[in-house]
């Protein structure tokens, strides 16, 4: 087996299917393609299926064009057992000019599973480079943060009645 690919950079054009009422890319494109993104790079690490635990922390710091070539960079920045949390920043630029601009990025949790849907281990990253442990610190922090978030949130949560 080769080894794991740690990072992948998914790139097209945005297209006017993808516009929003006010003339941009709307965020639910931008959202699939994080998506798309995560689990291409969920399963080139894993060599598995993955599916998406949780998104979260997403950040649109400006808008998108239609035409503009856009780049989506995911990495992995933590495993866990059978979990990997996914960096991915969205890029966009005139075509013409290559002058690359961030406007989104986020976290995303993807988790490898087997065919019936069990979740199965996956190779460990070990951050070697200080910024790869600076991120890997980032994504253990976030764990707790959602944790006590996810605590908060039960009071949303319906009971169902049987």
């Amino acid at each position: 087996m080769s080894s794991p690919q740690r990072d992948i950079v998914l790139r097209f054009l945005a297209e006017p299917l993808d516009v929003n009422f006010g003339g941009k890319v709307h965020g639910g494109a931008v959202m699939k393609w994080i998506d798309l993104a995560a689990y291409a790079c969920a399963t080139g690490w894993s060599g598995r299926y993955c599916v998406t635990a949780y998104a979260g922390g997403i950040r649109f710091v400006s808008p998108i064009h239609v035409g503009s070539l856009v780049e989506v960079d995911a990495k992995v920045i933590y495993t866990g057992k059978s979990s990997m949390h996914i960096a991915l920043e969205v890029s966009a630029c005139d075509p013409k000019s290559l002058n690359k601009r961030l406007t989104t990025h986020c976290i995303v949790v993807m988790v490898a599973v087997d065919e019936h849907g069990q979740a199965v281990r996956i190779p460990e990253w070990i951050p070697e480079t200080e910024k790869d442990k600076q991120q890997n610190e980032t994504a253990r922090k976030l764990m707790e943060m959602r944790k006590t978030i996810g605590d908060e949130m039960q009071i949303f949560v319906e009971e169902k009645e049987d």
